[in-house]
């Protein structure tokens, strides 16, 4: 599993040193020309910086999603991104889930916004009665337990999802756990890794406008995600992984394209993929 996730992470690396250096390069003379005000205040490596991010971040985009999919191949059996689910969906279940979400985006008269509570709003939605209307969910990770026979979708974002991100991602797993027959045994909410190191600490205040991430046990975050979808260790599998490649391509980044040697200050071992172990229970029993 390791190498596996290793392979999509130096194949995207290595697509984006490709870009930066020879097919898309930051050009000084181009830059001073466009911004002569940004040159004349501020270095060109600044703005180099911020030419390699932006060719960065936008084919990493799908990186969780890719790296998901090896991780439920290698453990459950099978994984897909951007899968269709077919369901049936009561009418007065989808009214519900409506007004369940306009409670949490809006506050009533006299009233502060509703808090977010899975149990209790899953519950009253299910109380939703009347035809039996046709819904299609594309969910960002479906995978199978292929041993089991079960399975699970996720709504998988990067770990400081903006609001409607989670609320659409909300909409969609709400369906999910409406559906008649049932379609999936579980759909979530998931988070690849958790910034703020444990679950309690969770502050990120966007997405705690829809879920209760303390709380709520449709919230997969870190390793209970990962090793949810790929079976004890995982996780660690994820770190190690990342941790064994992320120095070579620091040291490529400041020499190729930088042009300059690491700092006397870099330390390739201070800033490897760490996170604290979660003190909450797994969410799928398998």
């Amino acid at each position: 599993m390791k190498l596996a996730i290793q392979k999509v992470i130096i194949q995207m690396m290595n697509n984006v040193m490709d870009r930066v250096l020879y097919s898309d390069p930051f050009v000084e003379e181009e830059h001073q020309s466009r911004k002569p005000l940004y040159s004349a205040l501020v270095p060109d490596e600044i703005f180099k910086g911020s030419h390699f991010e932006r060719r960065f971040v936008t084919p990493f985009g799908k990186v969780w999603e890719k790296l998901a999919v090896v991780a439920a191949e290698s453990g459950l059996g099978y994984g897909s991104m951007e899968h269709r689910i077919d369901g049936l969906v009561r009418e007065g279940c989808l009214n519900r889930i409506a007004e369940v979400l306009n409670r949490l985006e809006h506050a009533q008269r006299n009233r502060d916004r509703t808090r977010p509570d899975w149990k209790a709003e899953l519950a009253y939605i299910m109380e939703g009665r009347g035809e039996l209307i046709p819904v299609s969910v594309i969910c960002d990770l479906y995978v199978e337990d292929t041993e089991n026979n079960k399975r699970y979708a996720f709504e998988l974002k990067a770990p400081l999802p903006n609001s409607d991100q989670t609320k659409v991602s909300k909409e969609k797993i709400l369906k999910l756990h409406c559906m008649e027959p049932p379609v999936v045994d579980g759909a979530y909410f998931a988070l690849p890794y958790n910034p703020y190191g444990t679950r309690e600490n969770y502050s990120w205040s966007f997405p705690m406008r829809w879920f209760d991430m303390h709380l709520d046990e449709v919230v997969l975050i870190g390793d209970d995600f990962w090793d949810t979808i790929g079976g004890a260790g995982t996780y660690d599998a994820f770190i190690s992984a990342i941790n064994e490649i992320g120095p070579e391509y620091k040291d490529r980044i400041y020499r190729e394209y930088l042009g300059i040697e690491p700092p006397l200050t870099y330390s390739p071992t201070r800033s490897l993929l760490r996170e604290q172990p979660m003190e909450y229970q797994k969410k799928v029993q398998r």
